[in-house]
């Protein structure tokens, strides 16, 4: 996204803060989950072509957050996306210390490994990827429906349910959802669901309708959390990822948000659209923005107009 840091790809200087990702797995693993760069990005926080970089391997290392993030967003662990080193050839057994200094050589050897064990230990940063994420388009136009997903990445198996409770901008409204929120629940304010227990990823798809009150050049907010039940207790977490749309005329599909759709941008639009088909989203008008030479919002009709 146009709005994101581009910085956060640079390769670190600390070799504690950062990590060689493979980018071939990444990719791999992405198509074959069917994730595409445009979700994986706003999880992490880059830009897609920060995704695609990573994915061709122009960068030698990156920061470690970062690649915990993109391993959340793949959905697996750190150390499937991480480059495995060639291993050097065999070299020649080195010739052992006279036998009166050999207990001090293993000594100063042991030392110098809980030190070194200590030392990354203490410099590397704690980081849990989050239990749930968010993904939002970046930008959106009053009165507009845009899609949102909360992907549910961590349960255990063999705990209890997970309450997912989603508070949605002032006056936006829910148009539809699936699975299906909690039943009697208003369409606007927080929507609220209850997933049973077990270890799959579980993915919320909804739409959510813009309040055509909205000011331009304005930014709303999402909100949100998870409860996660293990035996008696409960723990209560934020749902990750990013958290504003901002409210601009521009179309939830035109990622950077210059005013048309182009080859890069439709077929993420095509493929979340298949995948919440039936929740509202309207493909025809993001197909017709595509095939033309972009497009303007109408404020007085609320509608997007196509330019030929």
């Amino acid at each position: 996204m146009g709005t994101m840091n581009e910085n956060t790809d640079k390769p670190e200087k600390s070799l504690a803060q950062a990590v060689a990702v493979d980018g071939s797995s990444v990719r791999s693993i992405r198509e074959m989950k069917k994730l595409t760069q445009l979700y994986v990005a706003n999880v992490v926080g880059v830009t897609t072509d920060t995704i695609s970089r990573w994915e061709n391997n122009r960068y030698p290392t990156i920061k470690r957050d970062n690649a915990e993030k993109l391993a959340a967003a793949l959905e697996v662990t750190l150390e499937e996306i991480l480059r495995r080193e060639e291993e050097p050839p065999p070299e020649e057994e080195p010739s052992l210390p006279p036998p009166t200094h050999r207990r001090h050589w293993l000594l100063l050897l042991l030392l110098a490994t809980v030190v070194l064990v200590a030392a990354l230990l203490l410099t590397r940063p704690i980081a849990t990827a989050p239990a749930a994420v968010r993904w939002l388009p970046t930008f959106g136009a009053p009165g507009e429906i845009i899609p949102v997903q909360i992907k549910v990445l961590r349960r255990e198996a063999g705990t209890g349910g997970i309450i997912v409770r989603s508070q949605l901008p002032a006056g936006w409204q829910l148009v539809n959802a699936t699975p299906q929120p909690s039943a009697g629940q208003p369409s606007s304010g927080e929507v609220k669901w209850l997933l049973p227990g077990g270890s799959d990823t579980v993915t919320i798809s909804c739409t959510v309708k813009i309040s055509p009150d909205t000011p331009l050049d304005s930014a709303a907010s999402f909100s949100g959390k998870v409860v996660l039940q293990s035996g008696d207790s409960t723990r209560t977490e934020a749902i990750g990822g990013p958290s504003k749309v901002t409210i601009n005329g521009r179309h939830w599909a035109d990622a950077n948000g210059d005013g048309r759709i182009d080859d890069n941008e439709i077929m993420p639009a095509y493929y979340l659209t298949e995948e919440m088909k039936g929740l509202g989203l309207d493909w025809k008008t993001i197909e017709a923005i595509w095939s033309g030479k972009g497009y303007t919002w109408d404020r007085a009709r609320q509608e997007f107009v196509v330019i030929r």
